[in-house]
């Protein structure tokens, strides 16, 4: 995923009297960063930013923040007058099926993702990150929104170590490996994180090779999602709009896709193998 959470430009800067409430208000209910991002469905950074008045609260954040701190629309007062109606109204639909992603994904018990443009978000360093949000050049980011989209990748990286470990498989095609983005050294410590990765018990790295002619994932890039409680939604990403599904037929039906796309791609040995390769002629 190449945008997350919607961008953040130059005239969405925050405002200290929000933030100032926002942190009196966590702090009253005996919550950490951690924990209020965890119940509104962003990130620890997204939080601290906000409350240090660096950013704009974006699409739920207001909303899903008044009700966990018990606010009675407090929060939504004041990000009225400080922002005007738009912060605390829905969001565009793309935002919302990303946030309704991100939500799940921070507790999913399982993530399989399939990338034929850049090495998944999940599976990035932060240097690859940084030069694939610096390659956007319409709308082009200003540094300050590119380490944010950086730091919010990074922190969704923390689910690898989550206890109990969701289970998290990837196939990637084989041009990932090779597209040259950031520097030689950037791309190179890319793949060795790669294989480090694909080495941990419950995660699953798998190439597709350049020599299969054709496979069901040609449309577009696909992430599936099952929650602890079992129930299942996809991520399907395309150039102009990004969708978050649930229905049972189109998850269903993008499932065996995914299924099909395992069969095809090279094993995880072999895989590792292509990944070292590639790294070792860098």
């Amino acid at each position: 995923m190449h945008k997350e959470e919607g961008t953040v430009h130059s005239g969405d800067r925050g405002s200290k009297a929000f933030g100032a409430l926002l942190r009196f208000l966590r702090e009253k209910a005996g919550l950490s960063q951690d924990a209020l991002a965890a119940r509104i469905g962003f990130s620890k950074s997204q939080v601290a930013m906000v409350e240090r008045g660096e950013r704009r609260p974006r699409g739920r954040f207001v909303l899903r923040s008044d009700n966990a701190l018990g606010a009675q629309g407090a929060l939504r007062h004041v990000a009225d007058a400080e922002f005007g109606d738009a912060v605390v109204d829905e969001p565009p639909l793309n935002d919302l099926d990303l946030e309704e992603y991100l939500a799940e994904e921070r507790n999913a018990a399982s993530i399989r993702s399939y990338q034929n443009v850049v090495i998944p978000g999940l599976l990035q360093t932060e240097a690859y990150a940084r030069a694939v949000h610096q390659s956007l050049s319409y709308p082009t980011l200003d540094d300050e929104e590119v380490e944010e989209q950086v730091a919010f990748r990074m922190d969704r990286k923390a689910l690898f170590h989550r206890k109990p470990a969701p289970d998290l498989s990837f196939v990637l095609e084989e041009s990932t490996l090779t597209r040259p983005l950031g520097s030689t050294s950037t791309l190179k410590a890319a793949l060795q994180h790669l294989i480090e990765l694909g080495e941990l018990r419950h995660v699953r790295v798998q190439v597709m090779p350049h020599n299969v002619q054709f496979h069901p994932g040609l449309m577009g890039c696909i992430t599936l999602l099952e929650t602890r409680d079992h129930r299942h939604a996809a991520y399907v990403e395309g150039q102009r709009a990004n969708r978050y599904l649930n229905a049972p037929l189109d998850v269903g039906n993008l499932n065996g896709i995914y299924g099909v796309l395992q069969s095809q791609a090279l094993t995880q040995q072999d895989s590792a193998k292509l990944i070292a390769k590639v790294a070792q002629e860098l």
